[in-house]
């Protein structure tokens, strides 16, 4: 076999490469230069944005979109360098032959960019916010262009896309300087209303941590089967996940030690079950009404002592 033909190609290749080499090593060297440019103008804008207060996540979106476009920038010099006859027109007209095609395979790449710049910008929460979406909640840790890093207060990491919390409801906890706690607190139907919500208002006023303004509250909220519950309601500040936890952990001890004191009933759900015979003559006497059935009309069994009475009369008269 003639392996001339070959052997040329490979001697060409060759030469075209040595030829090229200094403009790849040029080029690389061009690329280092963008990618050490790129972190320098990254940190000059994170300096200068964050000079200025509540822009946080500005800061974070213009470092990032000043780094990329640094490092795009410098792809695009680098590949003129090392394919002179590469130019940026020619770029444009393959990225329209397949832009069609780019956009349906990253649509979801594209639309948690698009989200996490909205996020950035608009600020719904930042990092260091407590939130809470679905069956997550944390802390932020970090807002990136693609997803949201939050801390789960168990110490897990959830990865969020950005889409998700961008087009559904995200509760913020740490939105406000206050917070409302409750909790709902049932007492006796023999106890005193008044005296317990006085007794509950002195207990959340007595710990630490909860605040006179807004004042605590008892409020009486629903009358149910073996209690009289009224919600205790305070406030705390700040509204962190532990400063919740705390202060909810003192009211509760505090209501329950100030009223079981003073004589209030905390009552358990109760229930009382009625069997069928126990309407008969062998329970009760059913002319009087007894737990909750009404006396029989017209003639009724016997109560369960004249049964007895009746039973024990018979067996001691004597046989004849």
């Amino acid at each position: 076999m003639d392996f001339s033909l070959a052997w040329q190609k490979l001697n060409q290749i060759g030469r075209d490469l040595m030829l090229a080499l200094p403009n790849i090593v040029f080029g690389l060297v061009v690329l280092v230069g963008f990618m050490l440019l790129a972190r320098g103008v990254r940190a000059l804008v994170q300096r200068v944005t964050r000079s200025k207060k509540n822009n946080h996540n500005l800061s974070v979106l213009l470092s990032r979109l000043a780094y990329v476009a640094m490092l795009v920038l410098g792809v695009l010099v680098t590949v003129t360098i090392v394919l002179p006859g590469f130019t940026p027109a020619s770029l444009v007209s393959a990225l329209g032959v397949g832009g069609i095609a780019i956009g349906f395979a990253f649509k979801d790449i594209f639309q948690n960019f698009l989200a996490g710049i909205l996020l950035l910008l608009t600020e719904p929460f930042k990092i260091g916010d407590q939130i809470r979406y679905k069956d997550f909640e944390g802390t932020v840790e970090d807002i990136q262009t693609r997803a949201t890093a939050i801390k789960t207060y168990d110490g897990r990491r959830v990865i969020i896309p950005n889409a998700e919390l961008f087009t559904n409801a995200v509760t913020v906890n740490t939105a406000y300087d206050k917070r409302r706690l409750q909790y709902d607190v049932g007492i006796g139907y023999g106890d005193d209303i008044a005296r317990a919500r006085e007794l509950m208002l002195e207990a959340m006023r007595e710990v630490e941590g909860v605040l006179s303004d807004p004042a605590p509250e008892a409020l009486v909220m629903d009358l149910a089967e073996s209690s009289v519950n009224i919600r205790a309601r305070w406030w705390v500040d700040p509204p962190r996940q532990a400063d919740v936890l705390d202060a909810q952990d003192k009211v509760l001890e505090a209501i329950k030690n100030k009223l079981s004191v003073n004589g209030i009933d905390l009552p358990f759900p109760t229930r009382q079950i009625l069997f069928h015979d126990q309407t008969e003559a062998s329970d009760g006497n059913r002319r009087q009404q007894r737990e909750g059935w009404p006396a029989g009309p017209g003639d009724v069994p016997p109560a369960r002592a004249e049964v007895v009475r009746s039973s024990s009369s018979q067996q001691g008269e004597p046989s004849a």
